[in-house]
């Protein structure tokens, strides 16, 4: 434990300026996994993969009783050569007047963050195949958010019993051309039910491109049974940039240990007048900190191409450990 006599925070000049602060906490947790997966009409490569990654936190709380935290993340899951990085973040924690985090790299917009809220046993079926000679790192199938690092966001869930609301703002960048404002709004306060809306305003990183997206979702538990409906869309000043994502899907809770689920998907992009349609299938088994998780896919029209090569079936099987 380390004892901290003052912290100045300028960023919330007047109600912190210098408050004595409690002993700070600091915690290390991480995860390893190894996964098996392929698809057909691909070269067969070597199918075997692995992906670590280890957190590492901070927090301590001030005299006001506000939380200051923070943590990043050291991983190399996204792929990027010689990227260690992938997350960092500060939170300060203002109790019933709500959370500001700072994500100085990685994090989502609000309106991303729910721009898929389907029940999935394992994971999201659009992203696990890419077509032939396509990258599943860079291949969005849906319609989502704007990411950018340097963002703020504001978070609360103590206005409205039930209700809670997030905002965030990423200024404009280099690689992001337009600045981004970004809210959503979800609602809970009826027992197995939860609805949600969110948009982001000139989401976009295409010069000349103005894109508002929003996204709305309903996701409903009765017993060990959970269903979902997910509709996001793309409007920008040109049809190419306009797209729509919608998908249904219900999940499965067989015991505390095993889930099972099925989903699908549809893609509308503007850019094609055919429809990306994914099915997926997945089970999850925990035991302890070991999970096991297996997905079977099939895409057909993947990025709006009716070639025969962009409909493909395909498979993945993890076993992960948290620690």
């Amino acid at each position: 434990m380390n004892n901290f006599k003052k912290i100045g925070l300028s960023a919330l000049a007047g109600s912190l300026v210098a408050f004595s602060v409690n002993a700070a906490d600091l915690s290390v947790t991480g995860g390893a996994s190894i996964s098996f997966a392929g698809q057909d009409k691909t070269a067969k490569g070597n199918g075997w993969s692995m992906n670590d990654s280890i957190t590492f936190a901070g927090s301590t709380e001030m005299d006001n009783g506000f939380t200051v935290s923070t943590s990043f993340l050291l991983d190399n899951s996204d792929g990027v050569a010689n990227q260690v990085f992938d997350d960092r973040s500060m939170t300060i924690d203002m109790g019933d007047s709500g959370a500001i985090l700072f994500s100085g790299q990685g994090g989502v917009s609000a309106m991303h963050s729910i721009d898929d809220m389907l029940p999935y046993a394992d994971t999201a079926g659009w992203d696990m195949m890419a077509a032939a000679g396509e990258s599943t790192a860079t291949r969005e199938g849906r319609v989502t958010g704007t990411n950018a690092s340097n963002k703020m966001r504001y978070t609360n869930s103590s206005l409205v019993d039930g209700l809670s609301v997030a905002v965030t703002y990423a200024p404009s960048s280099a690689t992001l051309v337009q600045s981004t404002t970004s809210w959503n709004v979800q609602y809970s306060g009826v027992e197995g039910l939860t609805v949600g809306y969110g948009q982001d305003e000139n989401g976009t990183g295409v010069a000349a491109t103005e894109v508002d997206t929003d996204a709305m979702f309903v996701t409903y538990v009765y017993g060990p049974v959970t269903v979902g409906y997910q509709k996001s869309e793309d409007d920008a000043n040109n049809a190419t940039n306009s797209d729509e994502f919608t998908g249904m899907g219900v999940s499965y809770a067989v015991s505390d240990d095993l889930s099972v689920s099925y989903t699908q998907t549809a893609y509308d992009l503007g850019s094609s007048t055919t429809d990306e349609e994914t099915t997926t299938i997945g089970a999850s088994y925990t035991m302890g900190s070991m999970t096991l998780a297996v997905t079977m896919n099939a895409a057909d029209n993947i990025g709006g191409s009716t070639a025969a090569l962009d409909s493909v079936e395909g498979y993945d099987f993890t076993l992960s450990f948290a620690f």
